[in-house]
């Protein structure tokens, strides 16, 4: 079942709102159990979690920053 343009719009904006930062308190306290590592393995890190979050949601986030697909063009 395909979302509508409206639904993914609501669906991105709520996962972009709420569904990130407790991402990254999770993330944070996560790696924080760790012993410290260099700066740059704590970088990488932090990278591959910053984009390992979007995959997931790929198909949410398509196409939102468009004009509505099935609007009436003026």
């Amino acid at each position: 079942m395909a979302l509508s343009y409206k639904a993914r719009k609501r669906w991105s904006l709520l996962l972009l709102v709420i569904g990130l930062p407790l991402y990254i308190v999770v993330a944070v306290t996560l790696v924080g159990l760790l012993p410290r590592p260099s700066f740059l393995l704590e970088l990488g890190i932090y990278l591959g979690l910053g984009i390992l979050w979007a995959l997931p949601f790929k198909f949410l986030f398509k196409g939102i920053g468009q004009a509505e697909p099935d609007a009436d063009a003026e």
